[in-house]
């Protein structure tokens, strides 16, 4: 029996087989116990008294000496159910109170509101944080420049992205530049004439995504976090998608 989901309750590996040792044999001395679970009379009395502290362990005396018995593992599912409790007490501060006051720490804009990534990892990142960011958005809508030499790369790592988009209720708005491009379902397309080199664009939540290849198709990419920034690009965009 695996009992490693247990560490999920802030129980430790020794705390467990004393546990488990303590329920199979019944009230015990710390002798037995720690014959059974072969852990040393000193760390076993420690872990005793944690395990007392934790609610799943009481003791009786017996004589002059303390024999020790173990709670019903029903006692295990009283402990998920507070950590529960106070795990959804913690989202909601954090939501509603803690990220917030962090946020306003932060300075409006520094070099950690851009990042670089390579290679399809990046690629992938960039995708999933596109997915991640406006599935939480009230208007699941994200806007796309780009450019028909890239296409054949782009979900190269993340082949499934416009199957999870359609599902979450994700929509894109792209200019393309140059022919070809495949219809898909939450998709509006329009085309402007032109090649350019191998770029994509992504303007979605505070961020502009960028996307280019390099040398034997390497993909290079860029993140920019800034409302100033992805305002000003959806501006240009709604301009450019207004006039074709």
């Amino acid at each position: 029996m695996n009992l490693s989901a247990l560490t999920h309750l802030g129980l430790t590996e020794r705390e467990i087989a004393i546990y488990q040792s303590l329920l199979e044999l019944g009230p015990s001395s710390i002798r037995d116990l720690a014959d059974k679970s072969a852990v040393n009379r000193g760390s076993t009395y420690e872990t005793l008294k944690v395990l007392a502290n934790k609610g799943i362990v009481n003791y009786l005396p017996k004589g002059k000496r303390r024999v020790f018995q173990a709670e019903s593992p029903d006692k295990l599912l009283d402990i998920a159910e507070q950590k529960r409790q106070h795990l959804e007490q913690t989202l909601v501060e954090l939501k509603t109170e803690i990220i917030p006051g962090l946020n306003q720490l932060k300075p409006e804009f520094s070099s950690g509101n851009v990042r670089f990534y390579e290679g399809d990892d990046g690629v992938e990142m960039v995708l999933r944080d596109i997915l991640q960011s406006v599935g939480k958005q009230e208007d699941k809508t994200y806007c796309v420049i780009s450019t028909s030499a890239i296409r054949d790369h782009l979900y190269r790592p993340f082949p499934n992205f416009t199957k999870l988009r359609v599902q979450k209720g994700i929509a894109v708005k792209v200019l393309a530049i140059g022919e070809g491009g495949e219809d898909a379902q939450l998709a509006q397309r329009k085309w402007m004439k032109g090649q350019g080199d191998a770029s994509y664009i992504a303007i979605y939540a505070s961020k502009v995504a960028m996307i280019s290849l390099a040398k034997n198709n390497y993909p290079v990419v860029v993140v920019i976090d800034s409302k100033a920034i992805s305002g000003t690009q959806q501006m240009m965009f709604d301009t450019l998608w207004g006039a074709l």
